[in-house]
């Protein structure tokens, strides 16, 4: 028998074992090369490439934003002197948009910026020292008067770093227990009553 007659019977037998619907050029031709499978339409429950691109690109700007957020609310609750926690910031951030977190980084420093004018004013207005120390004359009225200590109550009727007296605190603009209020406040109330005063409200301390 002559060679193309083999082969001509081999293929007639091929597509006689070929299911319904599939051609015989279906299995002559050559395969589709890596490229052009992935450039297919998915099938299902598989992702384009664009798609694919899409979600990768969304995960790269998360990454990169999302610590950049925490950083920035780490330093906002610093200047308050408030907590902070990585990990509930971390959770509470989950699943954020790349857009959210841009708008949530940019609501942040913000509030970082009015943190720190608070924080340079003071309360009520009154300017603050850098570095939130006081001035040499009142540490040495606080150390005299409470040992320094700002949560000093030994009641006596005078409360804190500098022993306020309650009608004392409230004129400065002062309100609750002197002894309750941030160190911070009391210092700057203190320089208030002593821009006001002088050392005379610490007639035992202020030698």
């Amino acid at each position: 028998m002559r060679p193309t007659t083999t082969t001509a019977l081999a293929l007639a037998g091929t597509a006689l074992a070929l299911p319904a619907g599939v051609a015989l050029a279906d299995v002559t031709a050559d395969p589709p090369s890596p490229a052009e499978s992935a450039i297919a339409a998915p099938f299902a429950g598989h992702l384009s490439v664009a798609a694919r691109m899409r979600a990768e690109r969304r995960e790269l700007l998360v990454d990169r934003l999302t610590p950049r957020v925490i950083r920035l609310e780490r330093r906002v609750a610093r200047v308050k002197g408030a907590d902070f926690s990585r990990s509930d910031t971390e959770a509470r951030l989950r699943g954020e948009s790349p857009s959210a977190l841009r708008d949530r980084l940019e609501s942040t420093r913000s509030e970082l910026r009015r943190a720190k004018r608070a924080r340079a004013t003071g309360p009520a207005g009154v300017p603050a020292r850098a570095g939130g120390a006081a001035p040499p004359h009142l540490e040495a009225i606080a150390a005299c008067e409470s040992g320094g200590d700002p949560s000093a109550d030994t009641g006596n009727g005078y409360y804190g770093k500098y022993q306020f007296s309650q009608s004392t605190w409230q004129a400065v603009g002062g309100t609750g227990n002197p002894a309750q209020a941030s160190e911070a406040e009391q210092d700057a109330r203190a320089a208030q009553l002593y821009a006001q005063a002088g050392a005379s409200q610490w007639p035992n301390c202020a030698g």
